[in-house]
């Protein structure tokens, strides 16, 4: 067998070559994955699928791109031409003009057809068939098609940028309990103390005195409130370094130099015990209940700091076990630190498992941004997900399609991440491969 032959059949054993292998054995897994495909680009594509907005336009002897200019109004770095600002884009007469499928923001209201209009309905007052409301209209007279095609995009958001959040504080903190156990993490006396101290200043002084500052920016732009969210973590930063640096001084002190053992694995467990007893929903419902501005992106990361103990107790057990294997023996007989052989060495072979939680996780982060949604807590009135789509439908029982649809679409995602985080944990599992 020539050498060519012989590094093809090893790559073909390689673990994520089997992986792959016993993955597409399962078809309902395979097509699920093609789903998530599907509704990922059409997230990525809202504003070019359903839009009041032409993707591009000629107008007065111009031309425009009012769809990817909008993107620059949303994060406040342009702002509209004048004689475009505050127009409705439905009554100009353009030069010539590339219009989405679907002629419609979430947001626009079609006063024509406020009140229920039904799907394909025949009281629909449209200019044209291309105006039609083909999933048609809540009781404001928006469209419930571009309804359903942005809601995926807020769908997709919630699921992705929780679960980042999640996995962040999850394998931050599985990882130093599992690593470091409860005898093996020691600290000076000093160091424990003034970062404790220094962490609940640093709190206070980067996000609790700046809350009004980070909501005022968050309802002007997300380009406003993403700055602003940087500057709190640079505040952050600052004053946990200046906690460390003052340590260098006080470590002369004999008493305050003392190495202190920190049982991290005991903290870390219980603080995910007392997070599990308490129910998520309960949780997230009290938080955003208090917020003054409800936003759909503090959603988001509400969930996502509620949403790690899954990962956590994954990414642990996983430690437990790296941490006694030759790999890390060995890198520690070299002398490099603990925090690289954690980042280096440990994490990136225990992650795993942790793509199965977060396809689980996924799914429950789109299940409970639909609840809040529902019940009209945690997100702005005008922002149209699946979940306010379906809690429109309880004020018309006739309504039908307010309901089926969107509790159709909810269904279906849910489902399809269930289904690929059981094809994950099938194919990744040892016993199985053949």
């Amino acid at each position: 067998m020539s050498k060519l032959s012989q590094t093809r059949q090893a790559d073909d054993q390689s673990y994520w070559a089997v992986v792959r292998r016993q993955f597409m054995k399962n078809r309902m897994a395979v097509w699920s994955l093609r789903f998530v495909y599907v509704i990922i680009v059409v997230g990525v594509l809202a504003d070019f699928l359903a839009n009041d907005l032409p993707i591009a336009c000629g107008y007065k002897g111009k031309t425009y791109l009012p769809v990817l200019n909008s993107y620059g109004v949303s994060l406040g770095i342009s702002k509209w031409p004048p004689e475009l600002a505050n127009v409705d884009w439905h009554q100009l007469s353009y030069d010539w003009a590339l219009l989405p499928p679907v002629p419609y923001s979430p947001q626009y209201m079609d006063n024509n057809n406020s009140g229920f209009k039904a799907p394909f309905g025949k009281e629909q007052v449209v200019p044209s068939f291309r105006f039609t409301h083909f999933l048609g209209t809540d009781k404001l007279g928006r469209d419930v098609l571009s309804g359903m095609i942005h809601g995926t995009r807020v769908a997709m958001l919630v699921g992705i940028i929780s679960m980042s959040i999640a996995m962040v504080i999850g394998i931050l903190l599985g990882s130093m309990a599992g690593y470091f156990g409860d005898a093996r993490m020691k600290m000076s006396r000093i160091r424990l103390w003034l970062n404790i101290v220094f962490f609940f200043l640093a709190i206070y002084y980067a996000f609790i005195v700046r809350s009004y500052t980070l909501s005022d920016a968050l309802s002007v732009s997300v380009g406003g409130f993403l700055l602003q969210l940087l500057i709190s973590l640079l505040i952050f930063t600052a004053i946990m370094a200046l906690a460390n640096l003052l340590v260098i001084p006080l470590k002369r002190i004999p008493f305050l130099r003392t190495q202190v053992n920190i049982p991290m694995d005991i903290l870390i467990s219980r603080l995910i015990e007392v997070k599990v007893s308490v129910p998520t929903l309960l949780l997230i419902l009290s938080i955003c209940a208090i917020m003054s501005k409800p936003s759909i992106f503090i959603t988001m990361i509400v969930i996502g700091f509620l949403g790690w103990t899954g990962i956590a107790k994954y990414v642990r057990a996983e430690l437990l076990r790296v941490r006694s294997l030759e790999y890390i023996e060995a890198a520690q007989a070299l002398g490099l630190s603990e925090w690289r052989i954690i980042l280096r060495h440990a994490i990136p072979n225990s992650l795993t498992s942790v793509l199965i939680t977060v396809a689980f996780g996924v799914a429950g982060a789109i299940l409970t941004e639909s609840t809040l949604s529902f019940l009209g807590i945690g997100v702005a009135p005008e922002q149209v997900t699946w979940g306010s789509l379906l809690s429109s439908a309880r004020s018309d029982a006739s309504a039908w399609w307010l309901a089926v649809f969107p509790g159709m679409a909810i269904f279906i995602t849910v489902t399809v991440f269930n289904l690929l985080g059981e094809g994950l944990t099938d194919a990744m599992d040892p016993r199985l491969k053949q």
